[in-house]
């Protein structure tokens, strides 16, 4: 499920979804308990919302426990070694989601839409995957987990388009096709370098390690950001660049990096490599977390936060975890 579909809903609201999912799924569970969900469910359209964003969350979780996902992504992955019968998986993909009643627009709108990103890319990962490929030119990438990427070499230039997610770029010299990144926000040209790309929601990130890369927005704003620095450039502007961090390369060891990086944020990226969902309690969000925290083992990396915050980790659920208040 997508950050953005979760966020629109009140992280109390969500909790109380939980609650009532659980309560409801008890096998002791009667005709009063329905009643009394039933009126907190009619109080709000966020009350149902919030249910129906539990509802899917769990049919998603059920879903990877029977390994459907799997199954499908073996599919798909097959298909794409032709590029119309991926058109045809696609197409047919949409017929049976929307029921023949949802337009494009419509889609896109749905919080399938990334899925159907990542498996129309060239390269892709899902959660908790990390991908490392060399390029036909010598070039070394790591896509990070839930990233999409696709990759036009020709003979004038090497083109990276990121669709969503984050990309680490070593890149192989060539004197005669200069590497290009292109994301939403604009393009990056790469100067013999070491240098992150992620696309966020309305902006995206560099990071550059070694050498330097030219940063062109969509507007035609032109800046060079050097090594050791980072930027986070819209469409239009690019802000002065400030010190490079090293958590923007240290997943590709597995590692989440935090130096006073604030506790949701943490646990929104840690979202990417856990099934499920991982939500904060607005009143701990703030919180300044310090330390490595392992990307493999999520459930290790709660239990240090739980040890050295005052929080506390709730699993109401095996797929709904919630951070909140040690009480």
């Amino acid at each position: 499920m997508t950050q953005t579909a979760s966020n629109a809903i009140s992280h109390a609201s969500l909790e109380q979804a939980a609650q009532w999912y659980v309560q409801l799924n008890d096998q002791q569970a009667g005709e009063q308990d329905r009643q009394y969900w039933q009126a907190w469910l009619t109080q709000s359209s966020e009350h149902q919302a919030a249910w129906h964003y539990v509802e899917r969350v769990g049919q998603r979780f059920a879903a990877l426990q029977n390994d459907h996902p799997q199954a499908v992504s073996h599919v798909l992955r097959n298909t794409e070694r032709a590029a119309i019968s991926r058109r045809h998986t696609v197409k047919g993909l949409l017929v049976l989601v929307s029921g023949g009643l949802l337009g494009w627009s419509a889609w896109e709108e749905t919080a399938l839409a990334p899925t159907l990103v990542r498996w129309r890319a060239d390269l892709s990962t899902g959660t908790g995957e990390t991908r490392e490929t060399r390029l036909s030119d010598g070039s070394q990438i790591w896509l990070n987990a839930l990233s999409a990427l696709n990759v036009r070499f020709d003979s004038t230039q090497r083109l990276l388009l990121l669709r969503l997610g984050e990309v680490l770029i070593d890149t192989a010299k060539d004197s005669h096709r200069p590497l290009l990144v292109h994301t939403a926000q604009g393009r990056m040209r790469a100067l013999g370098t070491h240098f992150s790309v992620r696309q966020e929601d309305r902006q995206t990130l560099l990071n550059v390690y070694e050498g330097a890369v030219e940063v062109r927005t969509a507007q035609g704003q032109v800046q060079v950001v050097e090594a050791g620095r980072q930027v986070a450039f819209s469409e239009n502007h690019i802000p002065t660049p400030t010190a490079a961090t090293a958590t923007r390369e240290a997943w590709r060891r597995g590692l989440l990096l935090a130096d006073n990086l604030p506790l949701g944020q943490l646990l929104q990226e840690l979202s990417q490599y856990r099934h499920g969902h991982l939500g904060c309690d607005p009143t701990v969000a703030g919180l300044a977390v310090m330390g490595s925290f392992p990307l493999k083992d999520t459930d290790q990396a709660l239990r240090l936060l739980e040890a050295a915050l005052p929080v506390r980790v709730q699993k109401p659920l095996d797929w709904w975890v919630n951070v909140g208040p040690k009480a």
